[in-house]
C-alpha cells in the first residue's frame, strides 16, 4: 500500500489533469457554434469526450506506465475491476454527457485511483460551475479547498433525493416502483444528470440521498468524495462474492448516515428484495 504522501501527490496529478480536461470540454463546448444542430451535437459530444479521454489516459500512461485504465471511452473492459495486481485509473473524461449536449451546467470530469481493489484518491471537476471535489482515503473531502460534509438529515421525509434513468427502456417496472415509493416518502426528487455531481451534492449537503444503477467511472471518485465527506455508501441489494464493492454499481445508495438504514429498508422493499 502506498503511503499518504504518494496518495496526495497522485490526487494533486489527478486534479490537475481533470482541471485540464474541463477546460478542453468546456472550450469544445463554448467554442463549437452549431450546438443547436442535433447532428453536430452528437458529433460534438463524442468528440468531446474523446479528446478529453486522449487527454487523460496518455498523461497516465507516461506517468504511471505499468498502471491498468479503465474508462468510458476506450474499451470499457469491466473485469479490469476484479483484477488487483496493479492500480486501477477509472476514468469518466464527460460525465453527464446529454447535459454537455444540451448547454446545461451539470457536467463532470471524474478521475479515480484505486489500488487493490480499493479507491483510495478521487477528483471530480465540474468544469462549466468552476467546482473541484476531491478527496484522498482517510484525510476528508473539499470542495475548491474548503472541507465538506454531508447534509446531516435525519429522516427521509425531510431529505431530498437525487436518481437517474438508464438509457435503455426495457426494464423500468423495478425502477419506477423504487421512484413510487421514494417519491411518497421523501421531500422531493431531483434529477441532476450526471452521477458523479449527485454524490459530490450529497458529500457537500445540497442532497441528502442518492440512489441508482451505475457503472464503475460514474461513482468511483464521487463514492471516496462522499465518505471522505462523512456520507455512508453501500448497496440495498448483494456485493457479488469477490468484486470490489468500491467499483460495484448495481443497486448503489449514498446518503446522510441517520438516513441510509432506512432508505435501504424503502428500496430493498420496493425492488423486492425482500
Amino acid at each position: 500500500m502506498s503511503h499518504p504522501q504518494s496518495i496526495a501527490t497522485i490526487a494533486d496529478f489527478a486534479e490537475k489533469l481533470a482541471l485540464e480536461a474541463g477546460r478542453l470540454v468546456k472550450r469544445e463546448r463554448d467554442d463549437n457554434t452549431l450546438r443547436t444542430d442535433y447532428k453536430h451535437q452528437t458529433e460534438l459530444v463524442t468528440h468531446a469526450d474523446v479528446m478529453a479521454d486522449e487527454l487523460i489516459t496518455a498523461a497516465i500512461r507516461e506517468r504511471f506506465p505499468d498502471h491498468r485504465i479503465l474508462s468510458e471511452e476506450t474499451m470499457p473492459d469491466l473485469s479490469q475491476a476484479e483484477k488487483l495486481d496493479t492500480p486501477l485509473w477509472i476514468v469518466d473524461p464527460i460525465d453527464g454527457t446529454v447535459n454537455y449536449a444540451y448547454g446545461h451546467p451539470q457536467v463532470a470530469v471524474s478521475i479515480a485511483y484505486a489500488d487493490q481493489g480499493r479507491v483510495q484518491a478521487g477528483v471530480v471537476h465540474a468544469p462549466f460551475a468552476g467546482e473541484t471535489f476531491r478527496a484522498v482515503r482517510g484525510t476528508g473531502a473539499t470542495l475548491n479547498g474548503n472541507n465538506i460534509q454531508h447534509s446531516g438529515a435525519t429522516v427521509p421525509r425531510d431529505s431530498l433525493f437525487a436518481t437517474g434513468f438508464p438509457y435503455t427502456k426495457d426494464s423500468l417496472e423495478p425502477l419506477l416502483s423504487r421512484l413510487d415509493a421514494m417519491i411518497h416518502q421523501c421531500r422531493d426528487l431531483r434529477r441532476i444528470g450526471s452521477a458523479a455531481l449527485d454524490i459530490c451534492w450529497v458529500a457537500c449537503g445540497r442532497l441528502d440521498i442518492y440512489y441508482e444503477n451505475v457503472s464503475p467511472w460514474d461513482f468511483a471518485a464521487a463514492r471516496l468524495i462522499a465518505l471522505e465527506a462523512g456520507a455512508t455508501a453501500g448497496h440495498f441489494g448483494e456485493v457479488p462474492d469477490g468484486y470490489p464493492a468500491d467499483l460495484w454499481g448495481r443497486d448503489i445508495l449514498i446518503s446522510a448516515p441517520a438516513v441510509w438504514e432506512s432508505v435501504r429498508e424503502i428500496l430493498r422493499k420496493a425492488s423486492g428484495y425482500e
